[in-house]
């Protein structure tokens, strides 16, 4: 080996092993339906996804412990328990961290107003963009029909959805070791289910129409599991998605402006930077 070509081989390794990619930053940060406590948890890759971002502001917009589950039978793993440290460190370390409850974790709006650990805990609450732009925050169970005039309807799905969930798990630990992405067969089936399709539309136009009647510009929320951003009638209805299929979040630049994230994206991004630093630091002058 040349000596220019050890020392190129030498410089890159220890460029690899050494840099340490800084975290994405953005303004803000959305997350809902992370369903802690429950087996169809993605608490792995939604640690990795909070290790390597960081926000003026994290909302949890409802469902992040699933009390259904919980209740019916005990589940929690170190890397749910993990989870919670990661946030509550955030918190501590000047993130502002607001946690809008669901149903799923509808025993916390006793405690609606009060704070805990530097967590601010809310119904609802606007968010004001860099833009100006108003946005309702909130989990959006409210304005699921089921929900509210049928709960014990709400609970039977719940139980056929936890058995396509530990499926969707099996399925995918398949995938990673055929060399294949990650793939949602929950979410799927909700998109090729006419029913379905219309329960969405009817529940997006719902909380669309309700941001308008309080003369807001937008509204965001989580509970239907659908990642999207749209307008409706000239309102922004967007929704973070979830950490059970789609593995999402909605996020706002320092602009102002307003995106879906994966984890896909997030870990593929943060591994090309790391890769290009450790190039940068392995050129050597001619």
């Amino acid at each position: 080996m040349k000596p220019r070509d050890q020392f190129l081989t030498t410089d890159f390794i220890g460029a690899e092993v050494g840099a340490k990619r800084e975290p994405v930053r953005f303004r803000t940060i959305w997350i809902s339906d992370l369903h802690l406590g429950t087996t169809g948890c993605q608490a792995q890759r939604l640690l990795e996804f909070l290790r390597k971002t960081e926000s003026d502001t994290l909302y949890l917009v409802g469902d992040i412990i699933d009390g259904w589950q919980l209740k019916r039978r005990w589940y929690w793993e170190q890397a749910h328990n993990d989870v919670v440290q990661t946030v509550l460190k955030k918190a501590k370390k000047g993130t502002e961290v607001i946690f809008v409850p669901g149903n799923h974790d509808e025993a916390v709006r006793q405690f609606i107003d009060l704070d805990f650990g530097g967590i601010r805990i809310r119904d609802e609450l606007i968010h004001t963009t860099a833009q100006g732009k108003r946005m309702l925050v909130l989990h959006g169970d409210r304005f699921d029909g089921v929900i509210a005039c049928a709960k014990w309807l709400a609970y039977v799905g719940d139980n056929l959805y936890t058995v396509i969930l530990k499926f969707n798990q099996w399925f995918n630990s398949w995938r990673a070791r055929a060399g294949l992405p990650y793939w949602s067969l929950s979410q799927y089936l909700k998109l090729k289910v006419k029913n379905a399709v219309s329960y969405i539309s009817s529940f997006e136009n719902a909380l669309a129409a309700e941001a308008k009647r309080r003369g807001l510009d937008g509204v965001i929320c989580g509970h239907i599991h659908k990642p999207e951003i749209r307008d409706i009638d000239g309102i922004t209805y967007c929704n973070d998605g979830d950490w059970v299929e789609s593995l999402s979040a909605l996020v706002e630049d320092a602009s102002g402006a307003l995106r879906l994230v994966t984890w896909q994206e997030i870990v593929m991004s943060h591994k090309a930077a790391k890769h290009e630093k450790g190039e940068e630091l392995c050129v050597s002058p001619s």
